[in-house]
């Protein structure tokens, strides 16, 4: 079963090599290690997910611009939002896809 994936994550983009940690903004009492639970509303540029350096699409400074997280749970929500899992990624308009690298707790949260 796939794991929640907190405050903290490491995220990687396959048009870089630098991974980011993700940012969670869109809830602040679900946690899970004493980290926020991510959900699919967590996907601003800048805000959820820094960017990853220099872009290998556009050859300048990544800007992430996320369209929208795939594989959220499918049952369990906070705020009305899917929580996002070590399985979940996301599309980026400039033709990058971020993908989970490290659920970002040691614990196990399993989501369904």
């Amino acid at each position: 079963m796939a794991q929640k994936i907190t405050e903290g994550a490491l995220v990687q983009c396959d048009k870089e090599v630098k991974p980011s940690k993700l940012k969670v903004s869109s809830q602040d009492f679900c946690h899970a290690e004493d980290k926020l639970i991510a959900t699919e509303e967590d996907k601003q540029a800048e805000v959820n997910v820094p960017n990853f350096g220099i872009c290998a699409v556009t050859r300048s400074k990544c800007v992430p611009s996320i369209i929208k997280w795939g594989n959220p749970t499918s049952k369990d929500e906070i705020n009305g939002f899917k929580i996002l899992t070590e399985a979940s990624t996301c599309q980026c308009a400039v033709g990058g896809k971020i993908v989970v690298q490290h659920k970002g707790h040691n614990e196990k949260h399993d989501a369904s």
